[in-house]
């Protein structure tokens, strides 16, 4: 049965290809009547071609052949190139694609095309504390954020420490008043527009706030209680917990959490048996600026600091000045920057790049977006955006063959033509930086790509872009075939059915073309 419906779906992604010049050769013969006449027995009849003149497959109608067995319903596009530019196989290579992920290349490679020293330490993107006076009272205490996507509150901290602002402060004064987060750096614009609503309480989907700690996200372990009671639900008080989840005697565990978007009460519900391991939940941040607030106040107490006020959150509206298109060519506005009691000093942004490519951080790719848009912009997205179609219009890529409406491809929004994405990577590799980008790439038989090429022909001859959205999969980048030659490829499958997957298929055509070359 298998085998039938893969027969029956090369066919149909036979005729997709052929059906154009199948038509204009048909249109051809009936205009002419001489043709009409020579030709109308063969038509009718066909023709009895001898077994050793038929023509064999294809590379394209190989690669038709293996996408064919890809969940039904399933649409491909497909473009590969050789190192001359020559098109080796080209399924569908204009039509518009969700790219996924593959949307973090176009966010990296305008990164790389536009910041300067990334493989030095960042002292303007490192956050930094201030203390703000009060009328009479204790001064308040400001963090302040610059878009630095590594800063952390854990424990073992050995760099880009929250703690050692905390310190400052603490050498300081020994009483505050409030203490605020504040992320106007950027104009505040959590989500991409097209950001699926059940991903904000994700880790996936958690906000971007030019003020990030802990990526973050806030993790919950949940342990067995007793028989039929509810389990231990173990996380910092941050959240509220309804604990509606039962332990049962045996069974599989299932715990699953829901939170109201800018909600602050996390249900917990599902089962987990007797003796089982702990579950581990993450919780996406809402507003990323308060809850730095609200650790950064933890740190003080530590520390022995009295915190006499509140914790809040300091953000900028945004405003029609923060769209390109509104201020029509003028500058962004720039208001100074008042002075700071510390400020940290980020690790190099290529590490953040490498973390964004090789793991598929969605947070850390749309901070860069905002990094890059601060460049020349107010931070915005629609000011990033404007900076990755520069770096298009620089690559050769018609405008047609894409559209953008965040950094990450969290965004149903996102769409990207194959062979742009291909003359986009062409590009890449004749630049100065092309060597350090690919770098970045995951590579096949390591990270996200062990399963799926390790062991195989392009074990470590694979250097890709993965992606995977609801309803799609995608790849993109260069391989090293049989023969030693290195191709460009990108490669997406859109619609592919609920509960599927089409990356098995899409493995399976880059291992044909790679064995073929």
């Amino acid at each position: 049965m298998r085998a039938s419906y893969a027969r029956a779906n090369t066919l149909n992604v036979w005729w997709m290809i052929a059906r154009p010049a199948f038509r204009s050769t048909v249109a051809l013969m009936v205009r002419s009547p001489l043709i009409r006449r020579a030709t109308a027995p063969f038509l009718l009849f066909g023709t009895a071609m001898p077994l050793g003149a038929q023509q064999a497959p294809s590379l394209t109608d190989k690669v038709a052949a293996v996408l064919a067995t890809a969940p039904p319903g399933t649409r491909f596009g497909l473009v590969v190139v050789d190192e001359d530019g020559r098109e080796i196989v080209a399924i569908n290579p204009d039509q518009r694609f969700i790219p996924a992920s593959n949307t973090k290349m176009f966010t990296t490679a305008t990164a790389f095309d536009t910041l300067s020293g990334l493989d030095q330490p960042d002292p303007a993107g490192g956050t930094g504390v201030r203390l703000e006076r009060n009328g009479d009272r204790a001064p308040d205490v400001v963090i302040e954020g610059r878009g630095d996507a590594r800063l952390s509150s854990a424990s073992d901290c050995k760099a880009d420490c929250l703690a050692e602002l905390a310190d400052a402060v603490a050498a300081k004064t020994r009483a505050v008043g409030d203490v605020i987060g504040d992320d106007s750096w950027y104009p505040d614009e959590r989500w991409g527009p097209g950001m699926a609503w059940n991903n904000i309480q994700t880790r996936s989907g958690t906000a971007i706030s030019a003020l990030t700690l802990d990526d973050n996200v806030m993790d919950a372990t949940v342990s067995a209680g007793a028989l039929g009671l509810p389990p231990k639900v173990d996380m910092p008080d941050y959240y509220t917990v309804e604990n509606r989840a039962v332990t049962v005697a045996s069974g599989e565990t299932r715990v699953e959490s829901d939170r109201d978007p800018f909600g602050y009460v996390v249900r917990v519900t599902g089962t987990i048996g007797l003796g089982a391991k702990p579950e581990v939940l993450h919780f996406g941040i809402d507003d990323p600026a308060r809850f730095t607030a609200w650790r950064f106040r933890q740190l003080l107490s530590a520390r022995g600091v009295r915190v006499v006020g509140t914790i809040g959150a300091r953000h900028r509206p945004l405003l029609p000045a923060d769209d390109p298109a509104i201020r029509k060519g003028a500058p962004a506005a720039r208001p100074p920057a008042p002075d700071v009691l510390a400020r940290l000093t980020p690790g190099p942004l290529i590490e953040d790049l490498t973390i964004i490519s090789k793991v598929s951080q969605n947070l850390h790719a749309d901070l860069m977006l905002r990094r890059v848009s601060r460049l020349n912009g107010s931070g915005s997205i629609a000011d990033g955006q404007v900076a990755v179609r520069a770096m298009l219009a620089k690559a050769g890529v018609p405008r047609s063959d894409f559209d953008f409406a965040d950094g990450s491809g969290m965004s149903s929004y996102n769409r990207v033509v194959p062979r742009g994405a291909v003359t986009m990577l062409r590009w890449i590799a004749a630049q100065p930086w092309g060597a350090a980008w690919r770098a970045t790439l995951p590579v096949g038989g390591e990270g996200g790509l062990t399963k799926r090429y390790g062991g195989t022909a392009l074990d470590h001859k694979v250097f890709a872009k993965t992606g995977t959205l609801n309803a799609t999969n995608a790849l993109s980048g260069y391989m090293i075939t049989r023969s030693g030659r290195t191709l460009t490829f990108s490669i997406f499958a859109n619609d592919v059915p609920a509960g599927t997957s089409a990356i098995e298929a899409m493995d399976k055509a880059v291992l044909t073309v790679a064995a073929e070359n």
